[in-house]
Order: structure tokens, then sequence, then C-alpha cells
């Protein structure tokens, strides 16, 4: 894939959901592993996760979504990474997500999808693999 140095990662909670404790956790366990990570915050519209990702030349996007709106956001991020010919950007996520949904999501561009319970460890080396080595301390 040809990631130089540390992979760049944008995690974001879009949509109204108000739980970021799992995002947070994700977002530490890639950054103790070496990756930069911007963390948006809260109610981010796809739109400002997009124009984030792009601004800080981001590798990769994962959503965290516990609000049931996740076939909506997922197909407008990547609809905006198209638009902006921003597709090298991979989209992954989590969240509470039904297992008969995944595989619509995947075939929309989805690069991977984390249930609750996945380990952190598994996340972090998920990223690794499909977004590029760098220069990520172990």
């Amino acid at each position: 894939m040809g990631v130089s140095g540390p992979i760049r990662v944008v995690i974001a909670k879009p949509g109204l959901d108000g739980h970021d404790r799992g995002a947070k956790v994700i977002a530490r366990a890639l950054r103790d592993a070496g990756m930069e990570v911007i963390y948006t915050g809260l109610h981010q519209t796809p739109e400002q996760i997009v124009d984030t990702a792009i601004q800080e030349d981001a590798d990769a996007i994962g959503l965290s979504i516990l609000s049931g709106a996740h076939n909506t956001l997922f197909a407008k991020v990547l609809e905006l990474l198209r638009e902006r010919d921003a597709e090298d950007i991979k989209v992954f996520g989590g969240g509470i997500i039904p297992d008969d949904d995944i595989p619509a999501l995947k075939a929309q561009g989805v690069a991977e999808i984390f249930t609750p319970g996945a380990p952190t460890g598994d996340v972090v080396e998920w990223v690794r693999s499909h977004i590029g080595s760098g220069s990520v301390a172990a």
C-alpha cells in the first residue's frame, strides 16, 4: 500500500449518537500502537468527517455508530469520498451493527466492520495489515 510514516486514522462519531467510549478506546489503542489518530468528537456530520480526513491527510476513517443509522451514515461518507476523489481513504467501523447488514455495507465499500466485543488488538492488526505498515511501533 505504501503508507510512508505513521498511519493516520480519523475516528469519528457521526450523527446523533452520544456514546463515545468505544470510539475513545479504539482511538487510544491505535495511538498506543504508534498511529496518528484524529478523534473528531461527538455529533459529526459525514461532511465534517470527510473534510477532516482530507485536511488531515488521513489514510483511513473509522466510524463508530450505535444509533442504528449505520446504513445511511456509511453510505454518505463513502459517497462524499468518491465526490472528493478521496477513495484512497479506507473506511472501517464498528458499533451496534446487525450481522445481516454487514455484507451490504462491505459491498458498498466499507472495508471492515468490528462488532461489540472485538478485541482492540484485532482492530490494530487489521489497520496495520490493510492500511499499511508505515513506521508504526509495536
